[in-house]
């Protein structure tokens, strides 16, 4: 009980230093800060999703669901997770929207850059789509379409991801925008985050110094087994803008398996026919 009394005294007669309520105070502002900055960032990024919907839909009533729902991937590690942003199937003024749109969630940059990238490609995707079926639909009646004929009239706005790998470190996904009506416009944009050093991954970050010559040497095999027994084939000579070279700018995802799969769009080095071309990365190690 001694004891006791001796170390309350002890407590009761120190001396709390002048800067200690400062320094607190300090800290609770800062993360009070911390907290506001991140919380603030969510609700902007929300507010502008549904701006987007009004205005682009012009004021439609699309009772989006909008929900954080888990990937069909399971979340594997703490570094990172991809959830399901906004998703939803709605249609309006004969246009039919199939909406689902990722968000990276973690605490780095890398997440907030591609989360804003990622906006800005929704936002002007839908404003395209509409601007697209209004003018098609002005287009329609000053050449003399009628009301019933319209009314046949109808288009696909879709936006969707696929996740085509996840370790505990990184990710690579797809995003898919595409329009269909009288003909059917697709874009597609690659991300490959590693949240380990915080950055996107490059084709050398798996395929080493020599990435250039690695890639030419596999794409430019597998064009040449792709030639019919007459020598004919889908792929367009490099003189007709077909494969010369990949660069810093080629498309690619890694797949579940560790290959990484070089990625054209349609029509750019080969004929319609041929769709969007991928090539798996062949190495001599393989």
């Amino acid at each position: 009980m001694n004891e006791f009394k001796h170390a309350k005294e002890l407590y009761d007669n120190t001396t709390i230093p002048p800067q200690l309520s400062d320094r607190v105070l300090t800290g609770i502002r800062n993360g009070k800060a911390q907290y506001q900055s991140r919380r603030n960032r969510r609700i902007r990024r929300w507010t502008a999703i549904a701006a987007c919907f009004c205005v682009m839909l012009a004021g439609l009533n699309l009772s989006p669901v909008l929900a954080k729902a888990a990937a069909n991937v399971p979340v594997l590690g703490g570094l990172f997770r991809v959830l399901t942003f906004a998703n939803y199937d709605k249609t309006e003024d004969s246009i039919d929207y199939s909406i689902s749109v990722p968000e990276v969630e973690a605490e780095s940059m890398l997440a907030e850059k591609v989360n804003t990238a990622i906006q800005e490609k929704v936002d002007r995707h839908l404003a395209k789509a509409q601007r697209d079926w209004d003018e098609y639909r002005e287009a329609f009646f000053a050449t003399g379409g009628t009301e019933d004929e319209w009314g046949s009239r109808e288009m696909d706005v879709i936006i969707h991801y696929e996740i085509m790998s996840q370790t505990e470190e990184r990710v690579s996904f797809i995003m898919y925008f595409a329009e269909g009506w009288v003909t059917s416009q697709e874009e597609r944009y690659y991300y490959n985050l590693d949240f380990a050093r915080n950055r996107e991954l490059v084709l050398g970050d798996f395929l080493g110094e020599d990435w250039v010559s690695v890639c030419n040497a596999s794409i430019q095999r597998q064009i040449d087994e792709s030639k019919s027994t007459d020598g004919s084939t889908l792929f367009f000579a490099p003189d007709e803008g077909g494969f010369t070279t990949v660069d810093e700018s080629t498309d690619f995802y890694v797949r579940e398996d560790g290959k990484v799969v070089v990625c054209f769009p349609k029509y750019s080095i080969a004929a319609g026919a041929a769709g969007n071309v991928e090539f798996v990365i062949e190495t001599l190690e393989d």
